[in-house]
């Protein structure tokens, strides 16, 4: 039907074309379009050609449409002006640039004689593009085979043309009237548009206070947070009857009740303010300032236990309010086009050492110079920390306290892509010098911390040098963490003799994982060598100066979570809270490195099944054994002590119910079942706990 509409309204077209004046095509039927009144004005495929007719055709005649030049009423008469093909061939359309094409009917007919009128031009033609055949274009169903590729055609006009689709006319630089924009800067353009409107609490949508606009000069930031942390834990450990008295006057033996119940809240508020084009540049400064609020309350079945006075009970309740973060962190320099640069860090500070926090995981006052070089493939790390004492039941920074004399001096170096494409390596030597051997010190439950109340309880100093390589990252699908360290140093005092010791031990780690669509699976290793003779001049076991490791289950497992006692051996633990080595320490925030412990064995493997997108299953199953458990028969006084501590089995389920960290709520649980080295030290039962964890974050 509309083939036959076009031939009828062609026709009319070509029959009144003889006569003077203007031409006229109508009435129009209903369903005829404009194209199909255009096409016989123009050479084939011509969409220049055919835009401008109908634009000519759409100005002279507005009456005869509905608003647009699509829009023809049924019924119509059109007036073509008698002028409108010379206009058309003037305006440079396809019939100047393909003569091979066969000359339209309507363009065949007799031009007029008087000087052509200056020509109208619609929108302006991009310059021809010559290419060697048509083929190199797409070509529409129907059209004409081309040529063979490679057979000269001369130039063509603007592929963009054979679309149908009309150039738009170059710009006329009005926005130079302007003095300024109408969009102030890039940040407000939701703004003009009208599209989103900030509210304050919405941290998911633009937000000022969130560092999505600058608050001050167009290129200054804040972006607060704020975090609530609640976790509650019980568990099952052995526990020493108190030592001035106990709750239960049967309780003869040296192990008591060993239920205990520990509610931890956090809230933690952080400012950050900072000023740059943080989009393709470091900043040029950022300020950094992060108090932490926390309640805790612990209850035991042993007096003695929370506070070393009995007769303050088996509960214990406290605040307190640390500072974590409190930094200045200044641009000194770029040194490269790609914005490599160098940067100076001061004050109370994040710093991990190596990618899984083996040594040094901590937030204390430091000095750090970093950057990077050949466009962030390398990246240093120069740092000088002094540590804080800490608050006892909350761990968190003291600052009403002097710092302790105890310095961390490091360096390391991060290589991008090397030995492999996909695996970062990195070197670093961190030297750590302890001179806390003055005034014992107690925590603020009354426990002596320094020195350690194990061995001779003699004060020490030490100096210790770690040399250390870390690499973490993916050998095709092998995912892989590495992690070795060569400790050497002197200490002034030995633990269980006097005199000094040289200090000589090895760390090694390793987690190498395999994803399967939804499901990791993941082996892990950890050893740590242990001091075979706490008599000889040397101390072979190993101690990190502030360990927080991920690997093995991290904190899911009770051996890394729980700070097992060495009840009968000292005021010492097996283990540290959210430590992995066996190392003896009374405090892991409070106390000194101890270099003569009975080193550590870890073998494992765990799993990590994405149920749903927001739901994380994880399980770990790891086996310990102690290096070398001589300290524990000299700190004991016992015969020989086997090497088994048992079977560490834990689970986690992990729900993020928005899909990101703003809400997650985690459950987990993990029994160690004793080996024959652990129940040398302990009564013959299984220990556990269990934790939950709720986290909103804004």
């Amino acid at each position: 039907m509309r083939i036959a509409l076009a031939v009828a309204a062609a026709s009319s077209f070509i029959a009144l074309n003889a006569q003077a004046a203007d031409r006229i095509v109508g009435p129009v039927a209903h369903g005829t379009t404009m194209l199909s009144i255009v096409r016989p004005l123009c050479p084939p495929h011509d969409g220049v050609c055919m835009h401008n007719a109908a634009e000519a055709i759409f100005k002279s005649n507005p009456d005869a449409f509905a608003g647009n030049s699509h829009a023809l009423k049924a019924g119509a008469t059109l007036h073509i002006p008698q002028d409108l093909t010379q206009k058309l061939t003037a305006s440079g359309s396809a019939a100047a640039v393909m003569p091979k094409s066969p000359p339209s009917p309507v363009l065949a007919q007799p031009q007029p004689t008087r000087p052509a009128a200056p020509p109208t031009v619609v929108a302006t033609a991009l310059p021809p593009v010559t290419v060697t055949s048509k083929s190199d274009l797409r070509r529409r169903a129907g059209e004409p085979v081309e040529p063979e590729r490679g057979a000269p055609m001369g130039p063509l006009p603007d592929p963009n043309a054979m679309s149908r689709l009309a150039p738009v006319a170059a710009p006329q630089d009005l926005w130079k009237e302007y003095d300024k924009a109408p969009i102030p800067d890039r940040w407000r353009l939701l703004d003009s548009l009208g599209v989103i409107h900030e509210h304050w609490y919405d941290p998911y949508n633009q937000n000022t206070l969130k560092g999505d606009k600058p608050v001050r000069h167009g290129d200054e930031f804040i972006n607060l947070s704020a975090i609530t942390d609640v976790i509650y834990e019980y568990r099952r450990l052995p526990t020493p009857v108190g030592l001035q008295g106990t709750t239960d006057p049967g309780s003869l033996d040296v192990f008591g009740g060993s239920g205990q119940g520990t509610w931890i809240g956090n809230l933690i508020l952080s400012a950050v303010y900072y000023e740059g084009d943080t989009t393709f540049k470091p900043p040029e400064y950022e300020l950094h300032f992060t108090p932490v609020l926390n309640i805790n309350y612990a209850q035991t079945e042993e007096a003695g236990t929370v506070r070393v006075d009995p007769a303050r009970g088996r509960y214990r309740e406290d605040q307190w309010i640390g500072v974590q973060e409190l930094f200045g962190d200044f641009h000194l320099r770029n040194v490269s086009d790609r914005y490599d640069f160098d940067s100076l860090r001061v004050g109370i500070q994040p710093f991990t050492s190596d990618f899984r926090g083996f040594l040094f995981q901590d937030l204390e006052p430091a000095l750090r110079l970093f950057g990077n070089r050949d466009n962030n493939v390398i990246q240093y790390n120069a740092i000088w920390i002094r540590r804080l004492e800490k608050n006892t039941n909350s761990g968190l920074n003291d600052i009403t306290r002097l710092p302790r004399n105890d310095d961390v001096y490091l360096f390391n170096l991060y290589h991008q892509d090397w030995p492999v494409l996909g695996f970062t390596s990195q070197a670093i030597v961190a030297h750590n010098r302890n001179r806390e051997d003055g005034v014992p010190f107690y925590d603020d439950n009354g426990f002596l911390v320094r020195p350690a109340a194990i061995g001779t309880e003699n004060p020490r100093r030490y100096h210790v040098t770690y040399y250390g390589y870390n690499g973490d990252g993916h050998f095709d699908r092998l995912n892989l963490t590495v992690s070795a360290y060569l400790a050497e140093g002197r200490q002034s005092n030995g633990v269980f003799a006097d005199g000094a010791r040289r200090v000589q031990s090895v760390f090694g780690a390793w987690e190498a994982s395999i994803d399967l669509d939804w499901l990791r699976i993941r082996q892990s290793g950890v050893y740590a060598s242990g001091d075979h003779n706490p008599y000889n001049g040397t101390a072979t076991g190993f101690d990190a100066i502030y360990e927080n490791p991920l690997i093995a289950g991290s904190d899911t497992s009770f051996w890394i979570r729980q700070a097992v006692p060495l009840i009968g051996g000292g005021g010492v633990a097996l283990s540290s809270r959210n430590g992995v080595l066996g190392d003896l320490r009374s405090s892991k925030d409070l106390g000194q490195s101890n270099f003569e412990n009975p080193g550590l064995w870890l073998l494992g493997l765990g799993a990590d099944a994405d149920l749903l997108p927001e739901l994380r299953l994880s399980g770990n199953a790891n086996h310990l054994w102690f290096d070398d458990p001589a300290t524990l028969e000299v700190a004991r006084n016992q015969g020989s002590i086997n090497r088994s501590i048992g079977w560490d089995l834990s689970t986690a389920l992990i729900w993020r119910p928005k899909f990101t960290q703003n809400i997650v709520a985690r459950l987990s649980g993990a029994v160690l079942l004793p080996g024959e080295g652990y129940r040398d030290l302990y009564p013959d039962k299984s220990a556990y706990s269990v934790l939950a964890d709720v986290i909103f974050a804004y």
